[in-house]
């Protein structure tokens, strides 16, 4: 059991965090903060280069602790939360299925966010390195709740209404 939990956080981990360079960086084909900013404008958040940094290291930072098997409740928390604003904004119109861009990826990656925490990250993790197992139930509802709230927070913080850019005009 212990190795298959180290599988599946490095596999998870390891692909939040690439999706986090993607925004952040522009590594693996992604666009960047500034490209990626843009998009989040689009969507209502601003300003975007924020909310792409915010959605990056949440990204980014998520993955490699979830990877490492560190500060799982936390991790997870942070994989949540970006994940669901991914899946009310960009993915629910779509359905389910990914290929329409629908909320399939995002929403099993949460899950297995979530799952790793009510499970436990297994022998093979900075957790049990340290001596502190956070494992069970409650650890997963709290990581769902902290989350649930950010990603709450997150969305009601959108514009609803266009960007609007104002050129100088001259006389």
């Amino acid at each position: 059991m212990d190795l298959g939990l180290l599988v599946l956080r490095l596999v998870l981990g390891l692909t939040l965090a690439a999706h986090g360079a993607q925004k952040l960086f522009g590594w693996f084909g992604g666009y960047g903060l500034d490209g990626t900013g843009g998009f989040m404008e689009q969507l209502g958040f601003r300003p975007g280069r924020r909310a792409a940094l915010m959605a990056g290291l949440s990204e980014a930072a998520g993955g490699a602790l979830l990877a490492l098997g560190a500060a799982t409740p936390l991790a997870a928390a942070l994989i949540i939360g970006v994940m669901s604003v991914a899946i009310v904004t960009v993915h629910w119109s779509k359905g389910f299925f990914n290929h329409n861009g629908g909320y399939e990826f995002p929403l099993a990656l949460a899950v297995g966010a979530v799952s790793i925490v009510v499970t436990g990250a297994g022998r093979y993790s900075v957790d049990a390195w340290l001596g502190r197992e956070y494992a069970g139930l409650g650890w997963g509802l709290a990581s769902l709740a902290v989350g649930a709230i950010g990603a709450t927070l997150q969305v009601a913080s959108r514009h609803r209404e266009p960007a609007v850019h104002t050129e100088a005009k001259t006389a």
